[in-house]
């Protein structure tokens, strides 16, 4: 079990139990988020859909392949943000793609930089992982100005990447080696 504490916030594999934790953040940030990811399905905003998911975390935990963090506030109520990461691979690569999101509530305080920190702390100290790879659109300059202070490095930019709120589009690509490893 991971459980991370930051100055402001604790890090965790949130569990099904608590899918209506995750549902309430994602309706309350639907919009807020929108611009950001795929389109979502009606069911992608189901109470069955969320404990599902947190299920599959916890086996995609188990297996090595993801680590999906919640940050939550000190009193465990509310979800501040998500800092995942994602497709890890072993072996010669040891990388991972790191996504993240913050409540429109909590944005523009420099929480999203505490959680992404602590996370990526776990990953290149416990995980062992070498690699973490960050992509956003380039019209996302807040993701962009998080990534820089976090010492990731652009690496360029590939077209027509991902299909982000119904259209493809570019990305720019960026990475971060884990220290030890320097």
């Amino acid at each position: 079990m991971i459980n991370i504490k930051t100055p402001r916030t604790q890090l965790t594999l949130l569990e099904p139990e608590h899918a209506g934790l995750l549902l309430e953040y994602r309706l309350t940030n639907r919009d807020h988020l929108t611009p950001w990811e795929p389109l979502r399905s009606k069911g992608f905003y189901t109470l069955e859909r969320c404990e599902h998911q947190l299920t599959e975390q916890y086996k995609s935990f188990e297996e090595g392949s993801g680590f999906q963090l919640t940050a939550l506030t000190p009193d465990r109520k509310e979800i501040i943000g998500l800092c995942n990461f994602n497709n890890v691979v072993h072996g010669a690569f040891q990388a991972c793609h790191l996504g993240y999101s913050i409540s429109k509530k909590y944005q523009g305080q420099g929480l999203m930089q505490e959680i992404v920190s602590a996370g990526m702390d776990y990953i290149f100290q416990e995980a062992k992982l070498h690699r973490i790879m960050a992509n956003y659109i380039p019209d996302n300059h807040r993701s962009a100005a998080l990534l820089k202070k976090l010492g990731f490095e652009v690496e360029g930019r590939a077209r027509s990447y991902l299909k982000i709120a119904g259209k493809w589009q570019d990305h720019i690509l960026t990475s971060r080696i884990n220290p030890a490893d320097h």
